[in-house]
């Protein structure tokens, strides 16, 4: 086991964000994140309001998105996705999403109906950086952030790197999937 990131706020763990040279992917695989910076917002969402300010997702854009897309650096993900889609990742599309996209970075998604799973994928989460910095994420089943693990193996680099080529392949850049679904987030 490598280090082992208890916060999302741990330096060494958001210098992966500033530091990578060319490419920063993510895999993400659950249906409801427990996010405290999304929380006030996600509440605004179900009651029906219109998206306002999003200090979270602003922090992320400002701090991360558009400094990546201007420096030339690709920033991406892969959503493995239930339909019918759970209330947070019509969220996540609608009021994060669509504005991270518009920023720079790249959202695809892989859509399954609810219980499936696509075949070679893994159903967990990464971050992949340069192709050689793998940090596993770990979580509660309530979708809540438990730690990030640095896995130095190769071997596991190597799986991730298949994973994720695997996932590209298999995805819809998120405007089309947003076109499929009417906007309707």
């Amino acid at each position: 086991m490598g280090r082992v990131f208890r916060s999302l706020d741990d330096p060494e763990f958001n210098e992966f964000f500033t530091g990578f040279r060319f490419t920063a992917y993510r895999l993400e695989s659950l249906q409801h994140y427990d996010v405290s910076y999304e929380k006030a917002e996600f509440e605004l969402f179900l009651s029906g309001r219109t998206r306002g300010l999003f200090p979270g997702i602003d922090a992320w854009i400002d701090g991360t998105v558009k400094p990546a897309h201007a420096a030339g650096k690709r920033l991406y993900r892969v959503h493995v996705v239930e339909e019918p889609l759970s209330d947070y990742v019509r969220f996540e599309c609608g009021w994060a999403y669509r504005h991270t996209v518009a920023a720079g970075e790249e959202i695809r998604l892989i859509p399954v109906p609810a219980g499936e799973w696509p075949e070679g994928l893994p159903h967990r989460d990464y971050w992949l950086f340069d192709s050689s910095a793998l940090i596993v994420m770990h979580y509660r089943d309530d979708g809540a952030f438990e730690a990030a693990e640095r896995v130095e193996d190769p071997e596991r680099i190597v799986e991730a790197n298949h994973w994720r080529d695997l996932a590209v392949h298999r995805s819809i850049p998120f405007e089309a999937f947003a076109d499929r679904h009417g906007h309707t987030f």
